[in-house]
């Protein structure tokens, strides 16, 4: 067993291994802890959990805007994470609200960005998962956004914006390429002014990374709080004071399984409108 635990997790080292098979830190799919002595088994699934980052608690809630046995819909707030990645686990939707309401399968169907709020589909059980992803997968849902933008003049029906966008990996900003064929669309119409500032609808045709960001920008109208367009900024991540001024306002299609429609949309307020 030790040898194949070698095998299987070479980053950790066989002393750490060691020191964590004494802790009882690798269990089996029923919890039972995995010890030395315990027989090799073919394709049996070992599970151990990582040391946590010390993590800054978000300082807001996450709201309940429908549940049923099949979804939750959550009203996510700025700042925290929709699943559990990197430095940010426990302060995860996911990790949040399996803890707090006790629903052990619960997952994301889609997923928002950190810094960006609102409407988010989770599944309740796993045999529901792949029937809510998949609409996600197929452009079968709709979506709209609320921008805090600078003011711009557009027609009172709006305007489309088209680019080819691309995120390499392990790079934090995407980038637009000048002059190729589009590969993203969004829809961005000016809902109401206020001074120098405009209150938008953005609704995104297609699901390219920071899509909506990258397309305000392009405009000359950057999204209120932008922490990486235009300009990547060193932002601590502990600092709650300037969320970024877009929502996932509203998300509707048709359920998969009941076949009925359905339509959330957050109760939140963007905190440079109001």
């Amino acid at each position: 067993m030790r040898q194949f635990l070698a095998w299987k997790l070479p980053r950790i080292g066989q002393p750490r291994i060691d020191e964590m098979l004494a802790a009882g830190r690798f269990v089996d799919l029923t919890g039972v802890p995995i010890t030395p002595r315990t027989p090799f088994t073919a394709q049996t699934f070992i599970y151990f959990h990582r040391d946590l980052p010390v993590e800054t608690p978000v300082p807001f809630p996450i709201g309940i805007l429908y549940r049923d046995d099949r979804i939750l819909v959550a009203d996510k707030p700025h700042f925290l994470s929709s699943i559990p990645r990197g430095s940010h686990v426990l302060e995860s939707v996911v990790v949040r609200l399996r803890t707090e309401l006790g629903m052990p399968e619960l997952t994301v169907a889609h997923r928002l960005d950190r810094v960006t709020a609102g409407v988010l589909l989770l599944t309740c059980q796993r045999q529901w998962r792949r029937s809510y992803q998949e609409l996600f997968e197929h452009h079968l849902v709709h979506k709209s956004y609320r921008v805090v933008a600078a003011a711009l003049d557009l027609p009172p029906e709006g305007i489309e914006v088209a680019s080819r966008i691309v995120k390499e990996r392990g790079v934090i900003q995407a980038h637009e390429v000048p002059g190729a064929a589009p590969n993203s669309r969004t829809r961005i119409r000016l809902l109401e002014r206020r001074g120098d500032l405009g209150l938008y609808e953005a609704t995104p045709l297609t699901g390219k990374t920071h899509q909506i960001r990258l397309h305000f920008n392009q405009l000359g109208a950057p999204i209120l709080n932008d922490p990486f367009y235009p300009e990547l900024l060193d932002t601590a991540v502990d600092d709650f004071s300037r969320p970024l001024q877009l929502q996932a306002h509203e998300l509707s299609f048709t359920d998969p399984v009941s076949g009925r429609f359905r339509s959330f949309s957050s109760r939140q307020k963007l905190a440079c409108w109001g």
